[in-house]
């Protein structure tokens, strides 16, 4: 369930220029992932740097981990970051008489 908890947290987690950089790298990735190393090496970053980053977007419910055999698969929760947006957007326009979104369609009200 979104809450304007949940969305607060998820904003504040992807509020760090790190974790967006490593959020944003899950994104283009797809639904296969990466694992940790690879996340690390296309980052230049440490392990443990990267490590304390990914907890903050898992604890945010962006990003969820799987072990597969020795190795830790990171993903993102496409129905989090999906939900997080529609939140934000789902009110969009409700008390105005003009309103433009949609790649700037302008709507308006007769």
């Amino acid at each position: 369930m979104v809450t304007e908890h949940s969305v607060a947290h998820a904003l504040a987690a992807l509020g760090h220029e790190t974790r967006l950089m490593v959020f944003r790298l899950l994104v283009r990735a797809g639904e296969g992932g990466m694992i940790v190393g690879d996340i690390s090496k296309r980052l230049d970053m440490a392990p443990s740097t990267l490590a304390h980053h990914l907890r903050a977007l898992v604890d945010a419910g962006l990003v969820i981990q799987e072990r597969q055999g020795r190795q830790i698969v990171n993903r993102v929760d496409y129905a989090v970051i999906r939900g997080t947006v529609d939140f934000l957007l789902e009110e969009c326009c409700a008390d105005a008489v003009d309103c433009v979104h949609d790649g700037g369609a302008e709507e308006t009200a007769a």
